[in-house]
């Protein structure tokens, strides 16, 4: 099983403290009842992996790891075993000769987001919906002193989990298999991420005011999701899928998604990115080999989806809560 003492520990004095009093139960539950049935072959594969210190490190332009002591058997041992964990997602990775080439570039998305956030230094953040990590991983590289990650998918936890041995094993970065609606309200987070969740909330802005309630009096919320071109008023409710996604609820324009926050109570919000999608940033890769965005649109015209809705805009949204 995945040890998370350590988080215990940490937290057990600190502003975050509160949070004992539910999620080692919680985590039990989960341990017992909730197990995919792959996860013992991924936590095997976990077991399997080197736990290293690298010699090169860098997390702020990228996940880069390597170390010169390491045998070419060795090195392809390490990619032996991260094939073991794919499908991979979120990324990119370059752990000790190991290029891991996810579906989605996430460094682009890092890119659009950082210039317009708060200095990161010394923060405490929560990201919900981290997916494997990978961002939590460039918050550490932008000064963050602790990153703790909830998402309830088990293979992206194992995947975490690996990457950490890989990279020294910091302390600093948790993911826990959780979900936003699980967590108290800690006011305790200097920073909270959502990035690509909002859509799938069925009741968005009670998804905003749990972002809220994580957040200390003064701290930022970067919010990035799916939107739709429009007015304060647009709204699209897709029907059964949008681009294959069988659970999107609810895609507002930026300026709609901006009244919502200020409804929830959110000051200072500001609109900072809007991009759309391309299939150079979210694509079938040999370490995720399913089908991808080129897939989901509409091969006569690439400004749909398969479904007749328009192709996936995201916006950053960046506010305070007062």
């Amino acid at each position: 099983m995945i040890d998370f003492g350590r988080f215990y520990q940490q937290i057990a004095t600190g502003p975050l403290a509160p949070w004992l009093e539910v999620l080692p139960a919680q985590l039990s539950q989960w341990q017992r009842e909730s197990l995919h049935g792959h996860f013992r072959h991924w936590k095997k594969t976990i077991d399997h992996l080197p736990l290293l210190t690298p010699q090169r490190l860098d997390l702020v332009n990228g996940v880069t790891a390597d170390s010169d002591d390491l045998t070419p058997r060795q090195r392809q041992g390490i990619e032996t075993l991260l094939r073991q964990l794919m499908p991979w997602r979120k990324g990119p990775f370059s752990l000790y000769g190991t290029d891991i080439d996810t579906e989605w570039r996430s460094d682009w998305k890092w890119d659009r987001v950082l210039p317009h956030i708060s200095p990161l230094e010394g923060r405490t953040i929560l990201d919900v919906g981290c997916g494997s990590g990978y961002h939590m991983w460039r918050m550490l590289g932008a000064g963050a002193s602790m990153v703790v990650g909830i998402d309830p998918m088990q293979l992206f936890l194992c995947q975490f989990e690996a990457v950490r041995k890989l990279l020294g094993d910091d302390p600093r970065a948790h993911l826990l298999p959780v979900g936003i609606e699980q967590l108290p309200e800690l006011n305790a987070f200097d920073t909270v991420f959502s990035m690509g969740v909002l859509y799938h909330r069925r009741s968005p802005l009670e998804h905003l005011w749990q972002l809220k309630s994580q957040l200390v009096s003064g701290g930022e919320l970067v919010l990035e999701t799916l939107v739709i071109e429009g007015d304060e008023n647009a709204v699209l409710v897709p029907g059964e899928r949008y681009a294959q996604m069988r659970n999107v609820y609810f895609l507002p324009s930026a300026a709609a998604l901006k009244n919502w926050l200020e409804k929830c109570g959110f000051a200072d919000v500001r609109i900072a990115d809007h991009a759309l999608t391309s299939t150079s940033e979210q694509r079938r890769t040999g370490w995720m080999t399913s089908d991808s965005l080129a897939e989901f649109l509409d091969p006569e015209n690439p400004q749909l989806t398969v479904e007749g809705y328009p192709a996936p805009l995201r916006a950053v949204l960046i506010a305070r809560k007062p």
